[in-house]
């Protein structure tokens, strides 16, 4: 399972011996505590994910899955059929012959019936006294390979009563939970709009500082306004952006919005050092965002989860991590981008041509939601 990151963001905050918050540098570090976790279950284990790899890092959690479910443990699992296109129909026979109930949440063969939303969540629910939420899914990705970093991604470990609230509510659909410094936020279908409504209600209380990493961004003209608007009051406004990308094309639906915001006086950095798969904000040094939530049309119609967390000691944890990764992207100047001419108008063409698909994608997808439920 790959080595353990050498940069550990643990501390954080601290209410208690039982309750507690904890933030986690990509799988290498999560992973671990993930498993320990499981392996510790006494009654019930809710893992949902949108990719889970058989291979690798995946069969430690099919082994630690078994063993729980073997003793007793009431264990379930989610996977989302096209996340984990490939994978997910000989997963779900392992994990059923031990016992588990396994979901494989839109199958690809219900592209046909027109059910295309998606299960986007990343959670990992033990005895609803310890979760895992982010954006990390199981796989090779995400932790350290032969001397390769993995994946740029984050998660939170989260032990307390707001653990066992977050059972209660896992198949009601949009839920709300709240518990001192800590807000979650499960979007339900469709409701995706509540969770960029934080992002935006963070942005317009900004008053010193905000830096977005996010993998897929494809804001639209109301959240470019609003980064717009941040950086013209004064704010310093960064975004850790995927100077490669493991999505075709999305990368060119992002790169046409540099210009406006170069122009404007927000700060663009690419990470090119791996993939990165983070989706995060920090604000002010105050206020910390992360989950499964993608800035883009998609995630507004999938099932995402996002945390909010109100504390400076996790934000500090946060900012290092950030500051890390500021550090060693790549900067992107006005001088950098292509000039005009043919080049530039093809870049503006697809770019344009993906976003439109996105968002038509999406009010697709929403629609066909919509009917269902009437």
């Amino acid at each position: 399972m790959g080595a353990q990151a050498a940069h550990t963001l643990t501390p954080a905050l601290s209410r208690g011996e039982r309750e507690s918050l904890v933030l986690l540098d990509g799988g290498a570090e999560a992973y671990p505590r993930m498993l320990e976790a499981i392996a510790s279950a006494t009654r019930r284990v809710h893992l949902e994910v949108y990719a889970f790899e058989r291979e690798g890092v995946g069969t430690h959690f099919v082994s630690a899955l078994t063993a729980a479910a073997h003793r007793g443990v009431e264990v379930k699992v989610i996977v989302d059929g096209w996340g984990s296109i490939g994978e997910s129909r000989a997963l779900a026979d392992t994990l059923r012959a031990a016992g588990i109930k396994v979901r494989i949440h839109n199958p690809l063969t219900s592209i046909l019936l027109g059910r295309i939303w998606r299960n986007h969540r990343k959670i990992l629910l033990v005895d609803d006294a310890v979760a895992f939420l982010g954006g990390i899914n199981i796989g090779d990705h995400y932790a350290a390979q032969e001397g390769q970093p993995g994946w740029a991604d984050l998660a939170l470990e989260l032990r307390g009563e707001l653990c066992a609230r977050l059972g209660a509510r896992l198949n009601a659909g949009a839920s709300t939970l709240v518990e001192g410094p800590v807000r979650i936020l499960l979007s339900g279908f469709g409701g995706g709009r509540r969770l960029r409504a934080r992002y935006l209600a963070a942005l317009a209380h900004a008053e010193q500082r905000v830096v977005l990493a996010h993998a897929y961004f494809l804001p639209n003209r109301s959240f470019v306004g609003a980064l717009k608007r941040a950086a013209r009051r004064g704010v310093e406004v960064h975004l850790l952006l995927a100077g490669r990308s493991d999505v075709p094309f999305a990368r060119a639906a992002t790169l046409r919005l540099y210009r406006t915001l170069l122009r404007a006086g927000v700060h663009i950095h690419e990470w090119t050092a791996t993939t990165l798969h983070a989706k995060a904000a920090v604000v002010d040094g105050q206020r910390l965002l992360v989950g499964s939530f993608n800035l883009d049309p998609l995630s507004l119609v999938n099932l995402e989860t996002l945390v909010e967390v109100d504390d400076a000691a996790v934000a500090a944890q946060a900012t290092q991590w950030v500051e890390r990764h500021l550090g060693q992207a790549r900067p992107v100047r006005l001088e950098d981008l292509a000039p005009s001419g043919l080049r530039r108008w093809l870049l503006e063409v697809v770019g344009l041509a993906v976003a439109r698909f996105s968002e038509r994608l999406a009010s697709f997808i929403g629609s066909r939601r919509m009917r269902r439920r009437d």
